[in-house]
């Protein structure tokens, strides 16, 4: 049996997804979750923008010579699903797309640094052992993001990077950051020159940044060292999140360049970032963070509306529409359980505000808004402002 804590036992509860053997290490995500997930998304999708990345979109299936490429069918072949007498592969990360599409682009130095995102679908053939609910899965959607720039840009990139992503992670309640530096595994591609400036650059960058890693030899990526930042929870176990990778292999691999201010062809650098990681890993964390009752602005139902009698039937409908066109996410009910037990089930699904709509509140135009252990009468106008910025995302 599950602890009442654990994210599955709050999935299950709430009516957000489930997992089963079927798919193992995949999700079915319900209604209410999501709802949820969309709302992480569209955070997400937010944040790259005022950062400066455009959104693209890349195949889930690329053939047997991208993939050489990359070097992930040398490195990372076994947690890879392979198709078509090994011909295709499914997709475990996004950044061999992005380099196509620069290299289609041919951009000029006026372009750069250019900032591709994607929040790609991705899938890793991962033991079955090692799955566990949210936390380590199969499929799942990777905020992927891939900086091209001019080495001398590397540093204010890195930098910009940096303070974005300690800005979020406030945001999403997490004060406490945890960075640290991995070098050059041994398993790995490119020179040990190309690796000496790769970690030379990046640790120059974090310098700049503000940033005291710590170091974690061997941990870098096969094709250049990184950054992790990594969360602690109020359990005491941390999470690393989001990374950033300087990459000076696969453009060389990939062929891709910029035309410089003489007309030459020159190789720009290649950073990975990611903030979040794998959304559905974040939302497992936050969701046992909060004992599945999640912050208005990510909970999948922000209000629920109560008429007390059928005769308020008409104004909680009004109600109800007048807080969607605000573009909260509403539901009602007014079936024939008792107002205190409409209540008791609206705290169960952990709803964060409730409104109760009688004979005074229809007369008057105003709601009985319940949020906590508070309740207070509100005119409807004044109820809709409320409501309007406390579910709205923190950025």
């Amino acid at each position: 049996m599950l602890a009442a804590n654990d994210h599955r036992e709050i999935g299950r509860r709430l009516d957000l997804f489930h997992f089963q053997e079927e798919a193992a290490g995949m999700v079915f995500w319900h209604p209410r979750g999501y709802r949820t997930l969309r709302a992480l998304e569209a955070l997400i999708r937010r944040h790259a923008e005022a950062d400066g990345f455009d959104e693209v979109r890349t195949p889930q299936l690329l053939r047997q010579p991208i993939w050489e490429a990359s070097g992930h069918w040398q490195h990372f072949r076994e947690n890879m699903f392979l198709m078509a007498d090994d011909a295709l592969a499914v997709k475990p990360v996004s950044c061999p797309g992005h380099l196509e599409i620069l290299r289609r682009r041919a951009p000029s130095y006026r372009d750069l640094p250019l900032r591709y995102s994607e929040l790609g679908l991705v899938h890793r053939n991962e033991p079955s052992g090692t799955l566990h609910g949210l936390f380590r899965l199969r499929q799942f959607t990777q905020d992927d993001g891939h900086v091209f720039c001019e080495v001398e840009q590397i540093e204010a990139e890195v930098a910009r990077f940096c303070r974005s992503l300690i800005q979020l992670y406030g945001a999403l309640g997490f004060e406490q950051v945890e960075v640290s530096f991995a070098s050059r595994p041994d398993e790995r591609a490119g020179t040990d020159e190309i690796w000496d400036r790769a970690e030379e650059l990046l640790q120059k960058a974090a310098a700049r940044a503000g940033l005291e890693a710590v170091h974690a030899p061997k941990a870098g990526a096969f094709y250049g060292p990184k950054l992790e930042f990594a969360l602690p929870d109020r359990q005491g176990r941390r999470w690393q999140c989001g990374t950033i990778q300087l990459d000076l292999v696969l453009p060389e691999r990939f062929d891709v360049a910029y035309v410089d201010a003489s007309g030459g062809r020159q190789r720009p650098l290649m950073l990975h970032r990611a903030t979040l990681g794998s959304l559905e890993r974040f939302l497992g964390i936050v969701l046992e963070q909060h004992d599945g009752r999640l912050p208005a602005w990510l909970s999948p139902d922000q209000v629920v509306v109560l008429p007390v009698d059928p005769e308020q039937h008409d104004y909680a409908r009004e109600v109800e529409a007048e807080l969607r066109r605000a573009g909260l996410r509403v539901v009602s009910d007014a079936s024939r359980e008792t107002l205190g037990r409409r209540i008791a089930l609206a705290h169960e699904a952990a709803i964060p505000y409730v409104a109760v709509v009688g004979r005074r509140e229809q007369q008057a135009r105003s709601l009985s808004l319940r949020h906590a252990d508070a309740q207070r009468v509100v005119a409807l106008d004044a109820a809709m402002t409320e409501l309007e910025q406390a579910c709205s995302p923190p950025l």
